[in-house]
């Protein structure tokens, strides 16, 4: 009975004839008052999720959002589709706050959007167990997790949920997490007994391209004229300053670019974003401030002019183009001294030294898909675990424009030892003078002259040297280890196949 209800509502209110993927299995089971566990892409209908069992459930679903924005974007849009739904959030009055209160319990709402501050608040606890819940729909749920690229620590305390109300079932929903963030949500949220449900994280639609960065703003606004001059996009960059600086520059080019950070005021915030929804040819310069939940389905390409600080946050914000199922491109300009600026600010933070080594282990992993010489999607499929044939997607620059690769397994093998036996407290300019034989002050003080690695690399320069190493790094065989006083490169497992010539590694040749 509830399905075929389901069914109807999935017509007649949202406007889709049929479900897709897991989505039907997904509403049974929380129609049933099972806990699960989503993990869907971005645009793959996360909300119908939740937000169709809150509709045929009896009482009020509450929905954890993260922003305010997010929260107002899905309550104009549900309105819109006769849905009874109101969120809470700073933004209104405390008129308005009551009065929604009020209905709240009288029970005039199917959901009820709030962010995770409000719903943990003492008084608001006790007012929802004074009414009849049909759920709880926790979305953006990797942010409970400190592994996570979006840790909020206020998702934490959502623990309380089960413990206040065992009977009410919950969802927990995200397009981004790998293994070791799945496990944590699970964790922190009691969620022990859930189902899971996996969708393929796979957007064929979107096709990936990393560029060699050289004059960014130039090769941005030529990717934009040449490819999508009258598209609707979305450009991040890592600082406010850049943001805006970014956005002025286009503009002065004929680009319709408005910026988007959280240093602007809510007004001007509300006002960007409300001109890039509702024109069309708007483009959006931000820091990853902007964009999540956002529901535009014709984006048709997302830009980074700066590194995103692991796969998790660059999946993420890739997949806000394309939603509707057409072409779309994710597109950055990349070079490996952003990820320095980058492996700076994570040692100079002051989160624990646990919490910053994982932090450089993703963005190693986010090097190793820049400089990979195959496949990115493959790449991107088997960080979150969807191991996939090793075939040619057609759809990434590496696979429609192969570069050019040279076998640097040897010169690999060089590098690796000289690192072994020069010392992994030593820094790479330092290992570079040990491979060329440059009888430095350094090189001569600690004797490594005499080892058996030095002067072994003359075939190559000293920036070709530092390309290797560049690679090397990023492919994962030497990796950043960090204590209280500094970072050093060293060795990793991975390593081990190449110095003994268990693996035939191929480099790019520029």
């Amino acid at each position: 009975m509830r399905l075929s209800q389901a069914d109807t509502l999935l017509r007649t209110v949202f406007g889709y004839s049929d479900f897709r993927g897991h989505q039907s299995e997904i509403i049974n089971h929380v129609i049933q008052g099972g806990d699960c566990l989503v993990l869907m892409p971005t645009g793959g209908g996360k909300s119908l999720c939740y937000q169709i069992p809150a509709i045929l459930r009896e009482g009020v679903g509450i929905v954890v959002s993260p922003l305010i924005a997010l929260m107002q974007n899905q309550v104009e849009q549900l309105k819109q589709r006769g849905v009874r739904v109101a969120y809470l959030s700073s933004l209104l009055s405390q008129s308005e706050i009551e009065a929604v209160e009020q209905d709240l319990q009288a029970n005039h709402y199917d959901l009820l959007y709030v962010a995770p501050e409000r719903l943990l608040a003492p008084r608001f606890l006790a007012l929802l167990q004074k009414i009849k819940l049909s759920l709880f729909a926790v979305d953006e749920v990797h942010c409970i997790s400190q592994w996570g690229h979006d840790f909020r620590p206020e998702y934490v305390q959502l623990s309380i949920l089960q413990k206040r109300f065992p009977q009410v079932p919950r969802i927990g929903l995200t397009a981004s997490a790998d293994m070791k963030t799945r496990r944590e949500i699970i964790e922190k949220l009691d969620l022990h007994g859930a189902r899971v449900f996996i969708t393929s994280f796979d957007r064929p639609n979107i096709r990936y391209r990393v560029v060699n960065k050289t004059n960014e703003r130039l090769q941005l606004l030529d990717f934009i004229k040449s490819e999508h001059p009258h598209d609707a996009g979305i450009v991040y960059c890592l600082t406010r300053r850049k943001v805006e600086d970014v956005a002025f520059w286009l503009s002065s080019k004929g680009v319709a670019a408005l910026p988007y950070h959280a240093g602007l005021s809510a007004q001007v915030r509300r006002n960007h974003q409300h001109q890039f929804l509702s024109d069309k040819g708007k483009v959006i310069v931000a820091t990853i401030a902007f964009g999540l939940g956002i529901d535009k389905p014709d984006i048709r390409f997302v830009a980074h002019l700066d590194l995103p600080k692991s796969i998790e946050g660059y999946y993420q914000e890739t997949g806000r183009a394309g939603r509707d199922g057409l072409p779309a491109d994710a597109w950055m300009a990349y070079k490996f001294g952003d990820a320095v600026r980058l492996q700076r600010l994570i040692e100079c933070s002051n989160g624990q030294t646990a919490v910053k080594q994982v932090a450089m282990e993703k963005l190693d992993a986010l090097l190793a898909f820049c400089e990979a010489v195959t496949c990115r999607r493959i790449r991107l499929l088997n960080y979150f675990g969807e191991h996939v044939p090793e075939v040619v997607c057609g759809n990434c620059d590496l696979c429609l424009d192969p570069p050019q690769v040279w076998d640097g397994t040897v010169a690999a093998q060089k590098a690796l030892s000289c690192v072994y036996r020069a010392g992994q407290d030593s820094n790479l300019d330092h290992w570079i003078d040990v491979l060329c034989g440059n009888y430095t002050e350094q090189v001569k003080r600690w004797g490594h002259d005499k080892i058996s690695t030095f002067g072994i690399g003359k075939e190559l320069n000293e920036k070709d040297w530092r390309k290797v190493f560049q690679q090397l790094m990023a492919l994962g065989y030497l990796t950043s280890d960090h204590d209280e006083v500094r970072s050093q490169q060293r060795l990793t497992p991975a390593s081990r196949t190449i110095l003994r010539g268990e693996k035939t590694l191929y480099l790019r040749a520029k």
